[in-house]
């Protein structure tokens, strides 16, 4: 898993899984015998990136700034979870990870609005569209550029979502970290 992390990270979901497996020190059958194709790879390299963004709803003080922070620090490291999210949508082994994100969404939408953070008109697939917009522009800037791109999308998304009681927060502070 570390090693299919890892070469994703650095080439993108189509990498080639002889890499994966070379990296990993085992033979490309055992990697199929585990992992029948890509997607089937990638959904379980990612489920931990999901896995991130559910412990960071479990946290009381959590909101939808530190959810979108978190979603662009991801995409930011990996061109891969992009590939994966954006190519792959109605893919059923795809689809659950995106269940999962609505989820995490619905429920910091929920908390934003009670503590007034979040405009009422905004709603959880409002952020899921958000989301789905930054991975796509994210996918094809070149990485250089990525952080940039990412602020200037959080201090929009802020902006669009942000309720009557919002604070002012500096755009994009996590995608620098």
């Amino acid at each position: 898993m570390s090693a299919a992390r890892e070469i994703f990270v650095d080439t993108g979901l189509h990498a080639p899984l002889s890499a994966v497996a070379k990296k990993a020190g085992v033979g490309q059958g055992s990697l199929y015998r585990h992992f029948p194709d890509r997607v089937s790879l990638a959904v379980a390299v990612f489920d931990e990136n999901i896995e991130e963004l559910e412990a960071l709803e479990e946290r009381p003080e959590s909101s939808l700034d530190d959810l979108l922070s978190l979603i662009i620090e991801q995409a930011l490291v990996s061109k891969a979870l992009i590939d994966l999210i954006t190519a792959d949508i109605d893919d059923p082994r795809v689809a659950h990870l995106g269940t999962r994100v609505q989820a995490v969404v619905d429920t910091l939408v929920a908390r934003d609005r009670a503590a007034g953070l979040l405009a009422p008109h905004v709603t959880g697939a409002d952020v899921m569209l958000a989301v789905s917009m930054l991975a796509g522009v994210l996918g094809w800037t070149p990485a250089e550029r990525r952080p940039e791109v990412a602020r200037r999308a959080w201090a929009l998304f802020h902006s669009a979502f942000s309720g009557p009681s919002a604070a002012p927060t500096t755009p994009g502070a996590a995608a620098t970290s």
